[in-house]
């Protein structure tokens, strides 16, 4: 069973006042999550990442379309109890304290007092705050809010954690922390959906990726696989190579890169056109020693930006007016 599961995820909101008009904020999106998966939902901003978060937590509606969570529609009740959520924006009462906060929302979970003081001591040890849970929300920074947003998505250990752009407002130290907690919630079997434009966390810690570029899926799956399908060459490092031979296959074409990085020590680059085996017979034929081979592909930026510039966004539908 998959721990979330989306078919044709349609959303058009209404915008203008004299002239109304349809924007196409999502246009029939469909993926799914497997449980005890971290899973990336990525796109530019605007991009409707947001939107489908909202839809999947029934804060809004569909137009159209289909969402499961757990095996059943969202918004069913008894699903509502195992999932956590964090908002972009989470907004807090000013003056409670982090402590008296958390407690208040394990209240709201069904726990007694003494069970909402002991679990949000231990997520506030978990998210890095110290002593400065017992002041007043109102004199937290930017950072030090999305910590406590993160602590009271995880205070009913949740099978299914939403978080959109958990890392906004976070220092090194803080993201750094945050990806490790992420890290352990996978471990434990937790099933992790994060939306997010900063491409370096997902990279390092999601196994699936969806890409969403102006309300429609641009791209979905193993991250491994997506990365995979674009080799753009390959770098081989040798040593005891002379240059000269270097730079004359660099001449002919066999080599796109000529890299010294140490002494006596090559990086080139064999272009995607040709392959290692039509280099590498002449090069060890010279008395070159082959340290490695790799090949050289995507990163999820390059990933990234050629799926924005494939997918062009057209969302504004005219809407005949009403008649009179």
């Amino acid at each position: 069973m998959d721990a979330i599961r989306t078919e044709a995820l349609t959303k058009h909101y209404k915008v203008g006042f004299w002239r109304p008009r349809k924007y196409l904020a999502l246009d029939a999106v469909s993926f799914s999550v497997r449980q005890g998966e971290v899973f990336g939902f990525l796109g530019p901003n605007g991009a409707g990442k947001t939107t489908t978060l909202k839809l999947l937590m029934q804060l809004t509606h569909p137009t159209s379309g289909h969402a499961e969570i757990l095996g059943q529609p969202v918004g069913d009740v008894t699903v509502r109890r195992r999932i956590g959520y964090l908002a972009e924006n989470p907004y807090f009462y000013d003056y409670l304290t982090a402590e008296e906060l958390l407690a208040y929302f394990a209240g709201l979970f069904g726990f007694d007092a003494a069970e909402g003081k002991r679990r949000a001591a231990r997520l506030l040890d978990e998210v890095g705050l110290g002593p400065e849970r017992r002041l007043q929300l109102r004199k937290f920074s930017k950072g030090m809010l999305q910590r406590v947003g993160i602590a009271q998505a995880l205070l009913n250990d949740p099978e299914v954690v939403f978080l959109d752009e958990p890392m906004s407002g976070l220092d090194p130290i803080g993201r750094r922390d945050i990806r490790e907690l992420i890290l352990k919630l996978r471990d434990r079997g937790a099933t992790v959906f994060f939306s997010s434009h900063v491409l370096s966390d997902a990279e390092a810690l999601c196994s699936r990726v969806a890409i969403l570029v102006g309300g429609r899926l641009a791209a979905e799956g193993q991250l491994s696989d997506l990365l995979a399908r674009n080799v753009r060459g390959w770098e081989i490092v040798l040593t005891h190579v002379p240059l000269e031979t270097l730079t004359g296959m660099q001449a002919a074409g066999q080599l796109e890169r000529v890299l010294e990085i140490g002494a006596d020590r090559y990086s080139v680059t064999v272009p995607a056109s040709s392959s290692p085996e039509a280099v590498l017979p002449a090069l060890l034929a010279r008395g070159a020693h082959l340290v490695s081979v790799n090949p050289v592909r995507d990163t999820l930026e390059d990933l990234f930006v050629r799926k924005v510039a494939e997918l062009p966004v057209a969302r504004g539908l005219e809407v005949p007016q009403p008649c009179e």
